[in-house]
């Protein structure tokens, strides 16, 4: 006689019970993180295998309360975290160092029972302890960069301090032999040092403005463009009128967060290139604004010389310039690049000879900080 196993609702639904708690062990035993269950009272219900690895828990431990459990974790920095999510029901995430060095982020949520009732909470530990090692040696270094900043700094600041001094004794003594030299030869070889000295002095100039950049921070402020351009058009007023130049604005965006000063500096740079470096024709130089979702664009364009491909790898390195019959040092749109850059927005240009050429800068709509130090025009 045969032996039937009769399958009935309650074998089959006890059977899928049992294959769902086999699940749940074995993803139980393979989680490397440790989690304890912890009920209403306090009491640890159960834990995970990899929990033991981790802070040192007994099979004994299982039914006492956390509070009495001696592990390299103090519980008691957690408890009142239990105790608010038992009653509020919320998750709670913290970082913790054990008593053996080792850091852990705990999570605290609470223990959802079928009915979505709260029975206890759960206790995740994660070990960060490498992740905290990594931050740490960030620090140092970010610290030790900072340091070497503030060293480069006061040197550039004393070293262009410390050089006027003897660099005007020179100019007024090169001056009183100008006027008094009568050989042709002599005064040639004075011109060449005086021209030499000038250009020194425009060196250290230079350096007093980048570590003036770099070491002076503002408060940014909602700028208007348009008092910005009326007031650059003002300043520029005899350029524009000599030149013919004609400016036309297509502001989407006129107000811009940023440092005022710079942004002065910075469209100043730009609109007075463009008529310096003017072609054949009046000078034509739209300004452009709009918005696309968190980042501000502004392009300034002209119908100018325009520049080579070859010249638009080096346009913003200190002391680019690509026409040296023309005034000016060449640390103008360097200086621009290096205050956007500092705000992580960007400045890009586009440029044709012959056809002219548009700088485009993103802004980000809400910068960190922003660097002080307007460009020199």
């Amino acid at each position: 006689m045969k032996n039937w196993t009769r399958l009935t609702p309650i074998t089959i639904k006890n059977k899928e019970l049992l294959e769902i708690n086999d699940d749940l062990n074995n993803y139980f035993r393979s989680n490397i993180n440790g989690q304890l269950f912890i009920d209403n009272e306090l009491l640890l219900m159960k834990f995970s295998p990899g929990t033991v690895k981790q802070i040192n828990l007994l099979e004994s431990d299982i039914g006492r309360p956390i509070s009495n459990i001696s592990t390299n974790i103090k519980f008691e920095t957690i408890i009142d975290d239990i105790r608010q999510v038992l009653v509020e029901g919320s998750i709670i995430t913290k970082e913790i160092e054990t008593n053996n060095g080792k850091w852990y982020q705990i999570m605290t949520m609470p223990y959802i029972q079928a009915d979505n009732k709260s029975n206890g909470a759960i206790i995740t530990f994660n070990d960060i302890t490498e992740l905290k090692r990594t931050q740490h040696e960030l620090d140092k270094k970010n610290k030790s960069l900072l340091r070497i900043n503030a060293d480069l700094d006061n040197f550039a600041n004393t070293a262009s301090h410390d050089l006027l001094a003897p660099l005007g004794n020179i100019e007024v003594s090169i001056s009183m032999m100008n006027r008094k030299v009568t050989d042709p030869d002599l005064s040639k070889f004075l011109s060449i040092i005086n021209s030499s000295i000038k250009k020194f002095r425009t060196l250290i100039d230079d350096i007093a403005i980048i570590a003036k950049l770099e070491s002076d921070m503002i408060t940014m402020e909602m700028v208007d463009l348009e008092e910005i351009i009326d007031n650059i058009e003002w300043s520029l007023d005899d350029k524009i009128k000599q030149s013919g130049a004609v400016l036309i604005r297509d502001l989407k965006t006129d107000h811009i967060l940023f440092s005022k000063k710079n942004l002065r500096s910075i469209l100043y740079n730009l609109i007075s290139n463009a008529i310096k470096f003017k072609g054949d024709q009046p000078p034509v130089i739209r300004i452009q604004t709009f918005r696309e979702e968190e980042t501000v664009i502004l392009s300034v364009e002209d119908n100018g010389i325009g520049m080579s491909k070859g010249d638009l790898d080096r346009i913003f390195d200190m002391y680019g310039r690509l026409h040296q019959d023309v005034e000016g040092r060449g640390i103008g749109l360097y200086l621009a690049k290096k205050i956007v850059d500092a705000t992580s927005g960007n400045i890009t240009v586009e440029s044709e000879q012959g056809k002219g050429s548009k700088f485009t800068i993103s802004f980000k709509a809400e910068p960190e900080y922003l660097m002080l130090s307007p460009l020199p025009h």
